[in-house]
């Protein structure tokens, strides 16, 4: 057996737990003093398992992210063009980033993680850019415009400054939610539609 192979029940496990686990450790450990080792133990699955399903330990922060990005882009291709561009960018962010009762700690924990560890943010780089792409190319067909044009670039800046206000905001007092501050900030950092 493999060092770090616990036996475990690598068929019962999904991505999500792996992930689940990993978030607490890193937030009871540090990110950087937890290791592959310590998470798989942590569920009771291999090394090897592991790996089968994310490539570094700050992969399991990203657990959700293609599944969140393809909801904000299913909703942006929805668009009919009968409501402001605002609303409908808003709309679809705050649903593709709306997460059940039960992954709502570990929504909150990845936000904690993303906006307060620098090793962590390292690798956000990314994924924001995805959610900052999204919106260029949404503003520039609501624009009539190039994604490089000046509009959608502007548009791709402001969402992801709104996101990450918004989580900033969510992580730092009780009582707080995501959804409400997003729509909140949202309001105040997109751009509105130039005129033509």
């Amino acid at each position: 057996m493999a060092h770090g192979d616990s036996g475990g029940r690598p068929s019962a496990t999904s991505p999500h737990e792996l992930a689940a686990a990993a978030q607490q450790l890193f937030l009871e450990k540090g990110f950087d003093e937890t290791s592959v080792e310590d998470i798989a133990s942590a569920v009771g699955v291999s090394r090897r398992t592991f790996f089968r399903y994310f490539p570094t330990k700050a992969d399991v922060l990203w657990v959700e992210s293609p599944s969140e990005l393809a909801r904000l882009r299913e909703n942006l291709a929805a668009d009919d063009g009968s409501a402001p561009y605002e609303q409908v960018l808003t709309r679809s962010i705050v649903a593709a980033l709306t997460y059940p009762s039960e992954q709502h700690q570990w929504a909150y924990q990845r936000a904690q993680l993303v906006l307060k560890v620098p090793s962590v943010q390292t690798h956000a780089s990314f994924r924001f850019a995805e959610w900052k792409d999204a919106a260029a190319e949404f503003a520039a067909i609501r624009s009539g415009s190039s994604k490089t044009d000046l509009f959608p670039i502007a548009v791709g800046h402001a969402v992801l400054a709104a996101m990450l206000t918004a989580h900033e905001y969510w992580i730092g007092g009780p009582g707080r939610d995501l959804p409400q501050a997003l729509e909140s900030t949202f309001s105040m950092l997109l751009p509105g539609l130039p005129t033509r």
